[in-house]
This record gives C-alpha cells, structure tokens and sequence, in this order.
C-alpha cells in the first residue's frame, strides 16, 4: 500500500514553469513505477508521462521536450518539471503508482493515486 500527495500547482501564465512534485509514504517506494496523468474539465484523463524503477522515462507527445519526469528514491518522491507551459495543459495533474515497478501510457496499470493538483495556464 503506498499513499500519494501532490503539490506544487497553482496559476502561471504562458511560457513560464512549474514543478509538481508527489510525495509517497511507505518503505517500498523504489520498487513501484510512476506516473504522471492530466485531467482538464470536460475532457479524459489523460498520460502524460512516466517513469520506471531505474528511471527510464516516457512522455506523451503533447509534453515531449517541455516536460521532465524524475525521482528521488531517498526521499520518496517524485517530480514533473514543466517548462513552456501553454492555456492547453490546463489541468489537474495526478500521480499514480504501479505495483512490480510496471509502467504504461494507461491508468488501468496503475493502482495507486493521489488526489490531484491544479495546475492553470493563462494566455
């Protein structure tokens, strides 16, 4: 069992950044995979990156080259670096964890989650 806290979000405006970090009880962090989904009103939720146990990263293609995933296993915690943000990422950002340090582009993999940031984006 592992519990989620995001943090970081709040109102930036257009081409400016933001660091959302998670921060996750328990003794086993380092062994589960990581994720980082988005959901706007109206709208899906939606991957938009993840990160394995050995810190191998994938992005969705609307965030490739702006955003940056990482994780820091001593302090169980892992980060969304946004850079260039737009009106469009828009969201609430959530974290997930996959149990057997599994990773993938769909929430189905993952079983655990935190309650969300909002992060907005001004023109």
């Amino acid at each position: 069992q592992v519990q989620l806290v995001e943090s970081g979000g709040g109102l930036v405006q257009a081409g400016e950044s933001l660091r959302l970090s998670c921060a996750a009880s328990g003794r086993t962090f380092s062994s589960y995979g990581m994720g980082w989904f988005r959901q706007a009103p109206g709208k899906e939720r939606e991957f938009v990156g993840s990160i394995t146990t050995g810190s191998g990263t994938a992005y969705a293609d609307s965030v490739k080259g702006r955003f940056t995933i990482s994780r820091d296993n001593d302090k169980n915690t892992v980060y969304l670096q946004m850079n260039s943000l737009k009106p469009e990422d828009t969201a609430v950002y959530y974290c997930a964890a996959a149990r057997a340090g599994y990773t993938s582009n769909s929430h189905i993999t993952y079983s655990y989650w935190g309650q969300g940031t909002q992060v907005t984006v001004s023109s």
